[in-house]
């Protein structure tokens, strides 16, 4: 099997393992499951993963470096602060709207607490993102002086709290443009800001 094979079975197996672990949970879902809605045989899925908690693993990770190089991208092509921002918030919550059913089986079966380092290094790469692009926006007089850390941490902390609701609440729709508004405008008026 040459190296381009690999990388494709590879994609298809998580690929597959998305489909499968969203509809059935995955306490159900098992790997012959997988295999066949990959198109692989059995065996070929555990040339790469040992085991199903393996291949969830790898599925996460996969999805938050896929997520994570899509924002650094979109946030270095941006043409200003604003813009990169905004871009960050759409991609993040576009991201949960398409990834809802995963996003709630995650948290009903596993909790918070699988794979918490991996999370940790994925929320701390998102929050120095969004700490560069308040830099950004104060040396370009886009945004106003204040703690880029602080800032990016509540920023970040409060689109988690969004995207959770967004999943376990079908009332709950927030869109890009919503939480631009909140962000950049804030809820007091011009004259009664400090």
């Amino acid at each position: 099997m040459n190296k381009r094979s690999g990388i494709e079975s590879k994609k298809k197996i998580i690929d597959a393992a998305m489909a499968v672990f969203s509809t059935k949970g995955y306490a159900k879902a098992n790997i012959r499951e997988i295999a066949k809605a990959a198109g692989i045989s059995v065996g070929g899925v555990y040339l790469y993963f040992r085991n199903k908690e393996e291949l969830y693993k790898s599925l996460i990770n996969s999805k938050m470096h896929y997520i994570g190089s899509r924002l650094e991208i979109t946030a270095g092509s941006a043409e200003s602060a604003t813009e990169a921002l905004s871009d960050f918030f759409k991609l993040h919550l576009e991201n949960a709207l398409k990834h809802k059913e995963f996003i709630l089986l995650h948290i009903r079966e596993h909790g918070f607490a699988f794979g918490v380092n991996e999370k940790r290094q994925f929320f701390r790469k998102q929050r120095t993102l969004i700490e560069n692009i308040i830099q950004r926006g104060m040396r370009s007089g886009e945004f106003r002086k204040c703690n880029a850390d602080h800032m990016a941490k509540m920023i970040m902390g409060s689109l988690r709290g969004i995207i959770l609701s967004m999943a376990l609440d079908d009332d709950v729709h927030i869109t890009p443009k919503m939480l631009n508004e909140f962000v950049f405008n804030g809820l007091l008026t011009a004259g009664k800001r400090d």
